[in-house]
Parts: C-alpha cells; sequence; structure tokens
C-alpha cells in the first residue's frame, strides 16, 4: 500500500523540480549565457597569446575578464549539473514508493537537495540584478552625521561597522582611508573602500539618509532620540585618470596628523592628505596608509573616481541614476529607519521591506533590504 504522505513529498518535489528547471531555463537567457561562451572562446585565445603581456595593461583586462566569464560559467554549469542528480533523486524516490517501501532516506536528501537548488538559483538571479556599467566594480564609500549631534555621530560609527559586518558576510575586503572622531563620540565622517565583485552594484542602492530612533545613551534622562546619517557611494575605476584630467595647479594639498582621528579605524601617522578640486569643490581625504606618498596615491584615486563621475553624470542625463540625488541629511529625506524604542523595526521607505530583528541588521544581515530595492528599481526602470 502506497505511503500517502510520502507521495505528497515526491509530488511536492517534482512540481519544484519542474520550477527550477524553468527558472534555469529562463537564467540562462537573460544572462546571456551562449554569448558569455562565445566571449569566453574568444578570450581564451588571447590569453594564449605568447605576445599578450607585451601589453600589461590590455593583458590585465583579457585576464580580469576571462577570469569573471569562468567563474560564471562554470557556476552556470554546475547548477546544471545539480539539477540533473536531482531529477535522478527523485526517480530513486519514485522506485522506492513504487516498490511499496518508502526509504524516507531519500525523500529527506531530496527535500533538502531541492531547498539548497533553490538558493542557488535564486542567487543566480539576483546577479541579473546589476546590469548597470559600474555594478562591477569595487565602491567607494562616504559616511557622514547629520542632525542629531552625539548621537548622529554615534550612529555614523554603527553604520561603519554595520557596512563593514555586511563586507565580512560576502567575504569583500574593506579599507577605511578616512574617519574623522566626533568631538565626544562617534564619527563625523569616514570614506572607506568596499572591495569585490558587485560591491558597487550592492552598496548604489544603499545611497541616501539612514535614520536611527533609540534610547540615547547620551541624555542622562535616557529620552528617545532621532539621530541622521547620510551614506554616499561612487564605482572606484582602475582607468578613472583616462577620463579626466586633473591639472596639479587645481588642488589645494593639506597634510596633518591623523593621530586621533578615527581612532582605532585607522593608523596613527604623521602622513594624512586631504586634497581639494578647486574647481569642484570636491574633497577627499586618506589616513591610513604608512606614508604620505600612499597616502597621496589613493587619495588622487579617489577623487579621480569622484570627477569621472561627476564628469559621467554632465555628459549623459541618464547617468544620473549612478548617484541618484542628494536629499538633506535630517526629518523627511530618509531612505531607511532603523527604531530600537518604542519598538524594534527597521523599515525601508522606497521598498517597504523591514524586520523586527534589528540587531541582526546592525550586524550586517543586510541582503534583503538590498534585494527589495534592486528589484523595486529594475521594476519601474
Amino acid at each position: 500500500m502506497a505511503d500517502p504522505k510520502a507521495e505528497n513529498a515526491l509530488r511536492n518535489a517534482l512540481v519544484t523540480i519542474e520550477e527550477l528547471e524553468t527558472r534555469w531555463d529562463a537564467a540562462r537567457d537573460y544572462l546571456k549565457i551562449d554569448a558569455s561562451r562565445d566571449r569566453h572562446a574568444v578570450l581564451r585565445d588571447l590569453a594564449a597569446d605568447p605576445n599578450l603581456w607585451d601589453d600589461q595593461e590590455n593583458a590585465r583586462k583579457v585576464t580580469t575578464e576571462l577570469g569573471r566569464l569562468t567563474n560564471d560559467l562554470e557556476s552556470f554549469d554546475a547548477l546544471r549539473r545539480l539539477l540533473d542528480d536531482v531529477v535522478v533523486l527523485a526517480e530513486f524516490a519514485r522506485e522506492s514508493l513504487s516498490a511499496g517501501d518508502a526509504d524516507w532516506s531519500l525523500f529527506d536528501e531530496l527535500a533538502s537537495s531541492v531547498e539548497a537548488l533553490g538558493h542557488a538559483i535564486a542567487a543566480l538571479e539576483t546577479q541579473s540584478l546589476f546590469s548597470g556599467p559600474y555594478d562591477e566594480n569595487d565602491a567607494i564609500v562616504e559616511l557622514h552625521a547629520g542632525a542629531g549631534g552625539t548621537d548622529a555621530q554615534d550612529w555614523t560609527e554603527m553604520l561603519l561597522r554595520m557596512y563593514s559586518r555586511w563586507a565580512e558576510r560576502r567575504g569583500f575586503g574593506v579599507e577605511i582611508d578616512e574617519a574623522t572622531e566626533g568631538q565626544e563620540a562617534g564619527l563625523l565622517s569616514a570614506t572607506f573602500i568596499v572591495k569585490g565583485r558587485f560591491a558597487y552594484g550592492w552598496l548604489s542602492v544603499e545611497r541616501g539618509v539612514h535614520r536611527l530612533v533609540r534610547m540615547s545613551p547620551f541624555d542622562s534622562q535616557a529620552r528617545r532620540q532621532t539621530s541622521f546619517a547620510s551614506l554616499d557611494v561612487t564605482p572606484l575605476l582602475e582607468d578613472s585618470a583616462a577620463e579626466v584630467e586633473i591639472d596639479e595647479k587645481e588642488l589645494r594639498v593639506d597634510t596633518y596628523r591623523s593621530s586621533g582621528a578615527g581612532g582605532q579605524h585607522v593608523n596613527k601617522t604623521d602622513s594624512a592628505i586631504r586634497l581639494t578640486h578647486l574647481p569642484t569643490g570636491v574633497v577627499v581625504s586618506c589616513q591610513n596608509e604608512r606614508s604620505q606618498h600612499q597616502n597621496r596615491a589613493r587619495a588622487m584615486q579617489i577623487l579621480e573616481a569622484k570627477l569621472a563621475e561627476l564628469a559621467r553624470k554632465q555628459r549623459q542625463a541618464e547617468m544620473d541614476a549612478l548617484s541618484g540625488n542628494r536629499s538633506d541629511n535630517a526629518w523627511g529625506s530618509q531612505i531607511r529607519s532603523y527604531v530600537q524604542a518604542p519598538y524594534q523595526l527597521v523599515k525601508d521607505h522606497r521598498s517597504d521591506f523591514e524586520t523586527g530583528n534589528v540587531e541582526a541588521v546592525l550586524d550586517g544581515d543586510l541582503d534583503g533590504f538590498m534585494e527589495a530595492e534592486l528589484r523595486r528599481q529594475r521594476s519601474t526602470s
């Protein structure tokens, strides 16, 4: 006699497998896998050319693109193999059911395999959201304290930790280039670089004002305080110097001691650099490197990236989405609220995505918010 529970489990698994097959086929189309295979073959031939490294800059571009395409294609093909394995596993489960002796170890393995495959295909679908020209780049992130006094400065430091933890969860590197301490606690500002594929694509949706509501630890009467901090992000371009030409005469260069500024976040050196581009008023600082020369080189790289972005916005109206609209760093302009009192809630005001687990979010659990906003932007574009 057939086991109704086993029959239902198999039926549900087969329906899910069919859905996953459909999603995998769709991913092959929107990720342009066939075109990627053609491009991979071309790059592979170029990489095999013994004269490739005569032009080192071009060679790096070729090998970098080849490496990324190789990883993408291997991941996609691995999913196909997992799908095939799950189909075979489902057939074994069907045979055990037909024999009248359902092997529940097979059904448990089938259920866990289908669930894992669903997560893997969901991750592949998320990758399709990164279609911007700079989404794969590293990201230069700037945080600035807004309204809220000492609490806002403390909130800025909390955000630095939150995004650092998020980056660690994704296996991204974080390099803090500048951090300016607040008068009593926290940070007035911080600039850091997140290094990893799609770092800019992920962080671009975090641009805006972030609002914190909590019982203030800096208020002797422990009253509720609302604080604001803003985040801006720019893609880091390795060849940004080719897009902009900076006249040294248009730069004001200030050097200062970084000991104390940024506290634990930066190295204590006497060689911090602040560059001001006089025509545009763009200011960048770096105090994390060990020498003034290294700090200046990093500051120039960041300045070039910011000026390149500014030039792109001026050339093309459609590139406005790259930087978005800046808002006042105060009431009514926030993209997301983090409420710790009188209740626990983090809510994004653009996508309406929310969670009551505030501590998890502050510890870097941001993917749900980012994916929701990426999908909202895709649906409205």
